[in-house]
């Protein structure tokens, strides 16, 4: 897999190394840089699906972003025209140069990539037929949900918004997941049923239940309460009654439980709108689906959602060398983003805790306490 993601003028940053590693944690203060992380990660792939990225150049406009035009990508410090994006994986270095044009939305190459990786067998990972990437601005709480026999059963896609998940909720329901994967408290192996189980950490009691609204393209979406396979159960919830975290965290649940080993999964705020304790649990998922071999690059403002991965690390689930924490910030007065990456240790202690990482709560109790 790709271990290095290099960018030059690329937003944020005039010139980035980031390690990449089978868990990858963005975190940061807003306007510091780890949104530009993941957006390039994101532009590789959309230009490839687009059939530019082997010869003609990046794609700013597309499914999974959307950058503008060339000066907004062209980092405000350039010293030269060129804007690049490397991936590295220890042995070859792919690169792609851009030249810049300010009107452009897409950005030619300056210069023949120095290497193919699409002419050999590089055919995973990042380029691969199972990646999924989720913005933060996922689907918001609906009665229905848009059907795609293409997106889903032919590319195996939640879309970026999340929109397609209950469709793929409906479509693979019986498909067992990895067993490494399944819950603890929950016997049948199957996409729905592990899902139901997992979501009841954000929500106990909740189960989602997903059909096709005949003669329509659409498949409507329910949450219950209490009970199992609808025994006992409470009468059906609309998403609109419940809140948007049930419905925010849905999609990153099946992303997690159905990518099968070696997909790419990209997550912005896979926390969002979720109770502290439900932030917690959506670290530890996230954890374990790494641990069973799926690569998961994450942007995320929870100290709740660091803490579950930690604890999954001390609990032995993953090992701290799979993980890779990103801190980036922008000091006082500086032109470029300062990026520090704190270790976890085997107990899930950090061997450096930055100033601004996820410390808010030791400053405001200094502030309470006498």
């Amino acid at each position: 897999m790709a271990n290095l993601l290099s960018l030059h003028n690329f937003k944020a940053f005039k010139d980035v190394s980031l390690e990449l590693r089978p868990l990858t944690v963005l975190a940061g203060l807003n306007g510091a840089g780890k949104s530009t992380a993941l957006q390039a990660l994101a532009l590789l792939r959309q230009s490839r699906d687009a059939g530019f990225l082997d010869t003609k150049g990046f794609l700013l406009n597309g499914e999974l972003v959307e950058l503008g035009t060339g000066s907004d990508l062209l980092h405000d410090q350039h010293e030269d025209d060129v804007i690049r994006v490397g991936l590295h994986d220890g042995r070859t270095p792919w690169e792609w140069e851009a030249a810049y044009a300010p009107e452009a939305d897409v950005l030619h190459f300056a210069a023949t990539p120095k290497h193919s990786m699409f002419a050999g067998n590089f055919d995973g990972g990042l380029f691969g037929n199972n990646f999924q990437y989720l913005r933060a601005d996922r689907a918001s709480p609906n009665v229905s949900y848009p059907k795609s026999y293409h997106v889903v059963s032919e590319r195996r896609f939640l879309g970026t918004r999340g929109e397609f998940t209950a469709h793929y909720l409906n479509a693979f329901r019986d498909v067992a997941i990895p067993e490494t994967l399944q819950h603890p408290e929950e016997a049948a192996p199957g996409l729905l049923s592990q899902t139901n189980a997992w979501m009841q950490m954000f929500s106990p009691g909740v189960s989602v239940d997903v059909a096709e609204v005949p003669r329509t393209d659409f498949i409507r979406l329910d949450y219950t309460y209490g009970g199992s396979a609808g025994i006992s159960s409470s009468n059906p919830f609309r998403p609109t009654n419940v809140g948007f975290g049930l419905t925010y965290a849905l999609p990153v649940v099946v992303a997690c439980l159905a990518s099968p080993r070696g997909s790419w999964v990209l997550v912005e705020n896979p926390e969002a709108h979720l109770h502290p304790q439900g932030q917690g649990a959506m670290g530890e998922m996230i954890a374990r689906a790494v641990a069973a071999g799926i690569t998961i690059i994450v942007e995320t403002h929870s100290d709740h959602l660091l803490n579950g991965i930690r604890i999954a690390v001390k609990d032995g689930v993953i090992a701290p060398e799979q993980i890779g924490l990103n801190f980036f910030h922008r000091p006082r007065g500086a032109l470029e983003p300062s990026h520090e990456q704190p270790r976890i240790s085997r107990e899930g202690r950090l061997n450096v805790w930055p100033d601004g990482f996820f410390d808010q709560w030791d400053k405001s109790l200094d502030r309470l306490l006498p």
